[in-house]
């Protein structure tokens, strides 16, 4: 009786913390024949300040360099920064759903991609005067126009040629693995470095050299 009595106890319990259950995980939605679901936040957890699907990130060259200063492992400027928003795939398909061949795009979602240099750079034989810059994208199959752009500080993509500073043609290689969210990061490579831009089966690089 007493063994019953517990199983008994247990399973009340079980069920009301189960009815009680608060639950702050983000909602999702799987479409049928599609294994990638769709992240759809719980904006009711904080209605102040709305959970971004496509979250704000910062990439340095050094790729570590706040950690380096904060250690007092350097007291020089980073050579380069850039700060995106990074949108993903969530089962569509990117030059489907997404993106069109041929038409600008900011490398990123909400507010325009900018990048820092901290000093002069040159790219594909061009020099680049230390600064901030809107950094955009037009994709075509085969290679990507890599764009700098006065127009900061702005929300989404204006493009206004009047305003652009350089342009910089690419070439787009295929992976076999996809990647679901947007990524931007620099890699060193023989004394220079190049920016790295990887999406879905796509992965481009913008070399960069410093003074």
């Amino acid at each position: 009786m007493k063994a019953l009595a517990l199983i008994f106890f247990a399973s009340v319990i079980s069920f009301a913390c189960t009815n009680n259950k608060t639950d702050n995980t983000p909602l999702t939605d799987s479409k049928k024949g599609d294994s990638v679901e769709i992240i759809k936040p719980d904006n009711s957890i904080n209605p102040f300040d709305p959970t971004d699907v496509s979250p704000m990130d910062m990439s340095y060259f050094p790729v570590d360099y706040p950690q380096m200063k904060m250690s007092k492992a350097t007291s020089a400027l980073p050579k380069a920064r850039i700060i995106y928003s990074r949108p993903h795939l969530g089962g569509r398909r990117l030059f489907q759903n997404l993106l069109k061949y041929g038409e600008p795009w900011r490398l990123g979602a909400n507010e325009a991609t900018e990048i820092d240099f901290y000093n002069e750079v040159t790219i594909q034989n061009k020099k680049i005067k230390a600064g901030r810059y809107v950094l955009y994208c037009i994709p075509e199959k085969e290679t990507w126009t890599i764009v700098l752009n006065n127009n900061i500080d702005s929300w989404g993509l204006h493009p206004d040629a009047s305003q652009d500073i350089a342009r910089f043609q690419i070439p787009v290689t295929i992976k076999e693995d996809p990647l679901e969210f947007f990524t931007m990061y620099f890699e060193e490579k023989n004394n220079a470095v190049d920016l790295v831009m990887e999406w879905d089966h796509l992965e481009a690089h913008l070399p960069i050299t410093f003074k």
